[in-house]
């Protein structure tokens, strides 16, 4: 049973007929109430809060939510935007640098490791032959 298609007796409109008998209006659904992020906020704000950037999320999370239940879906819409591009950037900053500080150390190290290689030779250099003894 196909569901997708309109339900009614309306018939599709022939050549002959110059008018359909009747008008099938076909519901999109409701809009879907702009997001406010919260949940993300708060786990931003408790956990990956750097730069306070989990906590501009927090508070436009909440002036979103505030605005969606006052009925102003436009402004809702505003502050979850915000609240989710300051969501993405806590998030990417959080996760980012610690990877970054990691790469570091993982470099350092092997630089560090090349270095010591090349000293080590430094002491293996025979400088006199009374040295084997």
């Amino acid at each position: 049973m196909d569901t997708s298609y309109p339900r009614g007796e309306h018939l599709p409109m022939t050549a002959r007929d110059s008018e359909p008998s009747s008008v099938t209006v076909i519901p999109m659904g409701a809009s879907r109430p702009p997001r406010d992020h919260l949940v993300w906020s708060v786990f931003n704000t408790l956990y990956l809060n750097l730069c306070c950037l989990g906590f501009l999320a927090l508070a436009y999370s909440i002036k979103a939510r505030d605005q969606k239940v006052a009925g102003d879906l436009e402004a809702a819409q505003r502050f979850g935007s915000k609240a989710k591009c300051y969501n993405i950037l806590a998030t990417v900053w959080t996760l980012l640098l610690p990877l970054l500080l990691l790469a570091l150390v993982v470099t350092g190290a092997l630089h560090l490791s090349r270095l010591a290689q090349g000293s080590m030779s430094y002491f293996s250099v025979k400088f006199n032959e009374v040295d084997d003894d």
